[in-house]
């Protein structure tokens, strides 16, 4: 039966989620839109699995071209068996070789049901207590179901304050390598004394300091999310003293890099999609790396690199960078 979501929490809003049965994904969806324009096209998909897949639009609201290229590429889709999340995604995406997400999912049926609204496309797939909502733009990624429940000043406000963390998430190792490799006359006499400071005692350069960092903080992510819950807290605390307080008064790191490192892990967890958080956890890598090589420099090289290639990304035919783009 329908249960509270897990993930998508929301404190003004309903509280049912889709389940593993897509007849009772379906009939959560009619009971938020009643209309009888609700069309829902199913097909098989999986010649092992046989599972169920259905497609869900408003006719009349949704392009019907955007529908018969969905329905075209289902029925492309030769597999053996259709039960994880990926075997769908890496057919129907426009582009595998992207870290960044191209289908919005949801476990809400509110949100599934006002995504069909606005003219997008559902697909809900027997087995799997998901919906996918195409096509999937940037700032699609950037929404939470709780927007629509607050005032349009205080929504405005958070969706500001996510893309401002998805710039501190992304370019604060990177601009911190930068001013204290090459440019340290961009940070205030005081800080740059501090900085210098504390890394008297440090054996490794700024660059090993910071990368060294950001990989243990994704290890003892990924050590957390792969135990048990019991256990998975007792990991994070012990890894947050080990890599935290121990490795800063074992002269190991500095304690400015503990903190940079921590303030851009932190500013991650404010992405509303885990995929696209992923994405940005890769480009923070790849930022940091062009900063030590070439300062501000590389790291304005890394960011043209990645508006280009958000540029280039499109959702069956919608640009990814709308409405910016």
């Amino acid at each position: 039966s329908p249960s509270a979501p897990e993930v998508e929490n929301t404190v003004k809003g309903p509280k049912d989620a889709f389940t593993e049965t897509v007849r009772t994904n379906t009939s959560l969806l009619r009971r938020h839109l009643r209309t009888p324009a609700l069309r829902l096209y199913e097909t098989v998909v999986g010649q092992r699995s046989l599972t169920n897949v259905t497609l869900a639009w408003i006719d009349g609201l949704t392009e019907p071209a955007l529908v018969s290229r969905m329905q075209a590429r289902l029925a492309e889709i030769d597999i053996d068996a259709l039960i994880a999340t990926g075997n769908l995604e890496e057919y129907i995406a426009d582009d595998i070789h992207t870290a960044f997400p191209t289908l919005a999912y949801t476990e809400r049926p509110d949100r599934f049901s006002a995504g069909v609204v606005e003219g997008r496309v559902g697909l809900l797939i027997d087995g799997l207590p998901l919906g996918w909502l195409l096509p999937g733009t940037l700032s699609q990624f950037f929404k939470t179901p709780q927007d629509k429940s607050q005032g349009w000043m205080a929504a405005s406000a958070l969706m500001v304050l996510r893309y401002l963390c998805m710039l501190i998430t992304l370019f604060l190792p990177a601009v911190y390598i930068a001013a204290v490799t090459f440019h340290l006359e961009m940070l205030p006499t005081e800080l740059a004394l501090s900085i210098i400071a504390a890394k008297q005692d440090v054996p490794f350069t700024t660059v090993f300091e910071v990368l060294l960092m950001l990989v243990a903080f994704e290890i003892i992510q990924e050590a957390g999310l792969r135990l048990p819950s019991s256990i998975g807290q007792t990991v994070s605390i012990l890894g947050g003293l080990v890599v935290g307080s121990a490795a800063v008064e074992a002269r190991i790191v500095s304690p400015a890099v503990l903190i940079v490192v921590a303030v851009a892990g932190i500013a991650g967890y404010t992405m509303p999609s885990q995929d696209f958080a992923g994405a940005l956890r890769i480009w923070r890598f790849g930022l940091a790396a062009l900063a030590s090589l070439a300062g501000m420099f590389g790291a304005a090289i890394g960011a043209l690199l990645l508006i280009c290639h958000l540029a280039s990304l499109e959702s069956f035919g919608v640009a990814y960078l709308t409405p910016f783009a």
